[in-house]
């Protein structure tokens, strides 16, 4: 026997809903057998909620399930549209607004932004179209007019250099087709790498701003983050003034602001804290304030909209990140060049360090055509080897010291140089000069963050 519905409601809910014509995207108001009172605006059905919820999103963004009786009653409050459809306009009931004309491309590559729990095994799977998660997210539309695509759905771990390029392809396609802004949601744990390569790919200038956003939570976790950094990315694709690649995410554990971070200056500090993601060795490029509408420049130095879009794309597979720890031996390094590896990065200690006896396996290097570059475990602070006898030795076994690059940046970066050339000379300069602001020149006392100390 098939089950009437209304609007994927059933039961209960669906006869209060088709009694007076609500639809999603009106706002509405519910009120219960107990007299309480709720309003808000009513969300398409949640296959997992029961024939007596009736799904709204409050005023503070949270979407709520509200159990009904036949003793409730549901009015209209004001006439609105929601449609999961891209390219067609979401009205705001609330504020009678009709999306602006900016167009904003949201590309979907998984991530728990994208995903759900599996309450059958209580995994996070990464299987929520990108339609379903905007369709839930209407404040988002007042900024732009948004289309979705599920370009792919992976594990942010299952990222390669290949896939990044991927991305970028389909990022350089969506601006070239007209939208002035693109919004990538990824899983957090790799979005730093995803990042650079792309700030790599577009360092020659980019048309509107490219906003990398992720969720610590899944979207329908009463804690999520999604709603929350989707619209402050969306708001940064749609109204930012720079033409740069960004990761856009919660600056604090609130639903206040959010920071849009340099691409090549950013890491995730954090395994599941809202504001997981800083800026290492540079101040964010922006504040944003996504339920306010309100963007405000931290920087001066942004790079300007570019009018040319020309991305250089490629990435070099066969480049391996590696992490010096006391004891580590040659053996790791002569590895990765019997086995054809065509660059090495390594995560030294304090300014780039690593043991004497290594050193002639990294001249061993040089001589064979690989290059090493050489970044820093502290992250914060710049690689300098000329201050101690290792490092001058080092530096004369041929290895690039990364400036203050974070190590994964140090790692794309030269996973891209290497697409371009294998010229040991070509590659050092390359590697030493500023494409996509991931080399600071300068260094402030305010970049380092000791606000903690100020706390004890």
């Amino acid at each position: 026997m098939m089950v009437e519905e209304y609007h994927g409601y059933v039961g209960i809910a669906r006869e209060l809903l088709e009694k007076v014509s609500a639809e999603p995207g009106d706002v509405i108001e519910i009120v219960r057998d107990d007299g309480s009172t709720l309003r808000g605006l009513l969300m398409p059905h949640n296959e997992f909620s029961g024939p007596d919820i009736i799904i709204l999103k409050l005023d503070n963004g949270y979407n709520v399930g509200v159990r009904v009786s036949e003793k409730a009653t549901v009015r209209i409050l004001a006439k609105g549209e929601l449609t999961s459809h891209p390219g067609e306009p979401v009205a705001l009931s609330e504020t009678a607004l009709r999306p602006p004309p900016t167009k904003v491309m949201i590309v979907g590559t998984g991530g728990t932004i994208a995903s759900r729990v599996d309450y059958e095994t209580g995994a996070v799977k990464p299987y929520m179209d990108p339609k379903e998660l905007a369709a839930s997210i209407p404040e988002a539309f007042r900024y732009a007019t948004v289309d979705v695509e599920q370009y792919m759905a992976i594990f942010s771990e299952d990222m390669t250099p290949a896939t990044w390029n991927s991305i970028a392809e389909e990022v350089a396609r969506k601006l070239e087709s007209g939208y002035e802004g693109v919004v990538v949601a990824h899983g957090t744990d790799t979005m730093a790498y995803t990042a650079a390569a792309l700030s790599f790919v577009f360092h020659k200038g980019l048309p509107g701003p490219v906003a990398l956003v992720g969720a610590q939570r899944s979207s329908d976790r009463p804690s999520s983050d999604a709603a929350f950094n989707l619209t402050a990315a969306i708001l940064v694709a749609a109204k930012a003034p720079f033409g740069e690649v960004t990761v856009v995410m919660h600056g604090e554990t609130g639903d206040t602001y959010a920071l849009a971070h340099r691409g090549t200056k950013v890491r995730k500090m954090h395994t599941s804290r809202r504001d997981a993601f800083q800026s290492i060795n540079e101040v964010p490029l922006a504040k944003v304030w996504p339920y306010e509408g309100k963007i405000e420049m931290l920087r001066e130095d942004y790079r300007r909209k570019s009018k040319a879009l020309e991305p250089e794309l490629g990435f070099d597979h066969r480049v391996a990140l590696i992490k010096f720890y006391p004891g580590m031996g040659s053996d790791i390094i002569d590895f990765l060049l019997d086995r054809g590896y065509h660059g090495i990065v390594i995560e030294g200690t304090g300014f780039g360090h690593v043991a004497n006896a290594i050193i002639p396996s990294l001249a061993r290097a040089r001589d064979e055509g690989v290059p090493v570059v050489i970044s820093s475990q502290t992250l914060f602070g710049r690689v300098n080897l000329n201050v101690y006898s290792t490092g001058r030795k080092m530096l004369e076994a041929g290895v690039i010291p990364a400036e203050d690059m974070l190590p994964e940046t140090a790692y794309v970066k030269l996973s891209w140089v290497l697409a371009r050339t294998r010229n040991l000379n070509e590659v050092r300069r390359l590697m030493l000069t500023n494409l996509a602001g991931e080399i600071n020149p300068r260094h402030e006392v305010r970049l380092y963050p000791r606000w903690y100390h100020d706390r004890l």
